[in-house]
């Protein structure tokens, strides 16, 4: 499977056990984007100055909403107001179905917001699921492609 551009999914996520679920579905699918995760909402908002940097900004952000250091919430909230950086699909995927948190993920700017399933048959399905669509089906605008055509087709 090829994906565009062999930019990183980036799994902002503090639970070891959900990392490795995440990382055992995407290894599943054969994912081509390499896998990077963070596992402090403080270090995610770090990312933000190396993408401004130049190194290069995910294909696709899931992220949890409770973190150490800054909350998932904030990441958000900071990720979708930078103008460089804000058409990058955020999936919040946590463990909470609060209507509240629902509202202030979507009210941020989330791209979906999923609960993480308690079954590991239904979580690699939903992992299947948001693999195949935000990394393979969905089209991101013209400015979010490779800088080398070469490599900028999915």
């Amino acid at each position: 499977m090829t994906s565009f551009c062999n930019r990183a999914i980036l799994v902002i996520e503090d639970n070891p056990m959900d990392v490795e679920l995440l990382r055992r579905a995407l290894e599943r699918r054969h994912t081509a984007n390499p896998i990077e995760v963070i596992e402090d909402g403080a270090v995610a908002l770090e990312q933000i100055h190396e993408w401004e940097a130049g190194k290069p900004s995910p294909i696709l952000i899931l992220l949890d909403l409770q973190l150490p250091g800054a909350s998932g919430l904030e990441v958000l909230r900071q990720l979708k107001t930078h103008p460089q950086f804000s058409g990058i699909p955020a999936i919040i995927l946590t463990a909470s179905g609060e209507d509240a948190d629902v509202k202030a993920a979507y009210d941020l700017g989330a791209n979906a917001y999923i609960v993480k399933p308690i079954d590991f048959d239904r979580f690699l399905q939903v992992t299947d699921q948001i693999e195949l669509y935000w990394t393979i089906l969905d089209r991101l605008p013209v400015k979010s492609k490779c800088a080398e055509p070469s490599v900028a087709s999915r």
